[in-house]
């Protein structure tokens, strides 16, 4: 027992003693942190990037997506619901009816006429909330707690809810509402007085010039005047009217903008405005500004029709992808307007029913379940995570190549540390042959260089993994000061629209990273250690 002891005591003394004098291995030591904490930053970013935009889609998307093949929709969603709920009800939180079709955006800046395509969504606000936290990416606080189409009277975020920690980025919504709608009413009322003055002005410069010219003519051929003159003008030369004539009937009632409104809509934040290099967001448009928007009706063929709108509010998913091309709108104002409301019976078409699982429901199970009940020819359905698999299956990829690249460079230290213990083989092989001449077995030799090999693999992936940690908890940190050494943003939110760097830290996946770094770095001294313990003792007496 005391043998055993003492022998392991001195294979440690020499481990400790070689790792102590080899500088060189120090650069292994080196290596080995870098790519552990390399891997560690990587993959805590990474994780929170794929966590974060999965949050985001799924906050828009509802856990299933039941749709008609037809942009026409199939007939009474009410039936449909039920249905679904005796297929599976018993896994089934909350369903809502939507109605989506492509559409044109159009809206005026500075007297163009900009133009983005959309996809344009009819929600019902008493129900969308069950299915979607689209509510929490809204701009107005009272819609966030419940979504209303109606223009607020002011009250609009001025910094960005979801990161009230940082500079205020959107003064423009300060006025947004019906303050900014006041406005831009009285601005345009000005406008076309000053208008009219300045036309009127003209008119009577062009009337004096005509009075002028007919004195002239009366004063030369008084007896023409009957003929030149009309009988039925005015002292200022305007024509009286025919009493026979009938008015123009109204077209009907004119609209009192500054106290009424179109149809709201919910644009997203990436349709009405942009961010600049500040952070600051531009806007195009604001809540309290009407918009065109150009859609097709439903029926074969469809035919296109427009419609004014105003902007009520804007959503923020920070998905550019969403927030660039998804606008909401009461479902029973486009389903009037697209025509999917039945003349006779009253019962309304809609081309998609949003489900909402509960927490410990299968998503694929009641998937295949619905597929089951409802004909493929007529119905799509699909999870939130179908409906964006090439996008996760990209990311997943990234992270799987990323991951094997940043594996080469804890590989490269491994090679290192392989050179530098053939190295210490032959430098030591007089050493080899004394401490076999004392007795020490094969095994206890090939033990000391395994021993050292560990020795760099802990210490390494250990110190990899204090570095790795700080710096994933103080990335932002680091962000900033990188940003103030270099003046230029390092992470630019007009790229990823989002102001911090999100980190997540699997305990899981570091423990493997730890693992592989420790097994890495062992495995290397596997080559030397048996070839040490080969050396035969006479032989390694007799090197030189």
């Amino acid at each position: 027992m005391a043998d055993t002891a003492i022998g392991d005591m001195y294979k440690l003394l020499l481990c400790w003693r070689y790792l102590r004098t080899r500088w060189i291995a120090l650069a292994s030591v080196i290596s080995v942190t870098l790519g552990v904490a390399t891997m560690i930053v990587v993959n805590s970013v990474m994780a929170g990037f794929s966590h974060e935009m999965q949050t985001r889609i799924h906050g828009i998307l509802s856990d299933i997506v039941f749709e008609s093949h037809s942009l026409s929709g199939f007939q009474d969603p009410q039936w449909h619901i039920e249905e679904i709920e005796r297929a599976a009800g018993d896994q089934i939180a909350g369903m809502t009816p939507t109605v989506a079709v492509p559409a044109m955006l159009s809206f005026q800046v500075r007297g163009q006429w900009v133009t983005r395509q959309v996809m344009f969504i009819g929600i019902d606000p008493r129900t969308h909330a069950q299915v979607s936290d689209f509510g929490q990416y809204l701009q107005h606080p009272t819609n966030r707690e419940q979504l209303s189409f109606s223009l607020r009277e002011g009250g609009y975020d001025t910094t960005d809810n979801q990161n009230p920690t940082e500079t205020p980025t959107r003064p423009a919504l300060e006025h947004a509402g019906w303050p900014h709608r006041r406005m831009r009413v009285e601005r345009e009322r000005l406008w076309k007085e000053r208008l009219e003055t300045k036309k009127s002005a003209e008119n009577s410069a062009t009337r004096s010039v005509d009075q002028q010219v007919q004195a002239v003519l009366a004063a030369t051929s008084p007896e023409d005047i009957s003929e030149e003159t009309p009988s039925d003008a005015t002292e200022d030369g305007e024509s009286r009217k025919n009493p026979f004539q009938t008015a123009r009937p109204a077209q009907g009632r004119v609209m009192d903008l500054a106290k009424e409104q179109f149809t709201g809509i919910v644009p997203g934040i990436g349709l009405a405005s942009f961010r600049n290099r500040q952070g600051v967001d531009q806007f195009l448009t604001l809540p309290g500004d009407d918009v065109k928007i150009t859609f097709p009706t439903a029926g074969t063929p469809p035919k296109a029709v427009s419609d004014n709108f105003t902007i009520v509010d804007f959503y923020e998913s920070k998905m550019s992808e969403y927030d660039s091309n998804f606008v909401f709108v009461p479902i029973e104002a486009l389903q009037r307007m697209r025509g999917m409301i039945d003349p006779q019976t009253g019962i309304p078409s809609v081309n998609s029913i949003q489900i909402r699982l509960k927490p410990d429901a299968k998503l694929n199970e009641v998937r295949d379940r619905l597929r089951e009940v409802f004909p493929s020819d007529l119905y799509a359905i699909a999870t939130w995570r179908d409906k964006q698999g090439p996008l996760l299956s990209a990311v997943d990829m990234e992270m799987a190549v990323l991951n094997i690249l940043l594996f080469l460079i804890i590989a490269v230290a491994g090679f290192g540390i392989l050179a530098i213990f053939f190295m210490i083989v032959v430098e030591k092989t007089r050493d080899i042959g004394i401490l076999k001449a004392l007795g020490a077995t094969s095994s206890g030799i090939a033990g000391i260089f395994l021993g050292y090999g560990l020795f760099l693999g802990l210490l390494g992936a250990g110190a990899g993994l204090v570095l790795g940690l700080s710096i994933t908890y103080n990335i932002n940190q680091i962000r900033q000061a990188v940003e103030w050494c270099t003046g230029s943003r390092v992470f630019d939110p007009s790229i990823y629209y989002f102001f911090q760097i999100p980190t997540i830290i699997d305990p899981v996946t570091i423990g493997w990273i730890i693992l592989g770094a420790i097994i890495i770095a062992t495995g290397s001294s596997v080559l030397p250690a048996v070839r040490a313990a080969r050396l035969h003792a006479v032989e390694a007496l007799r090197h030189e």
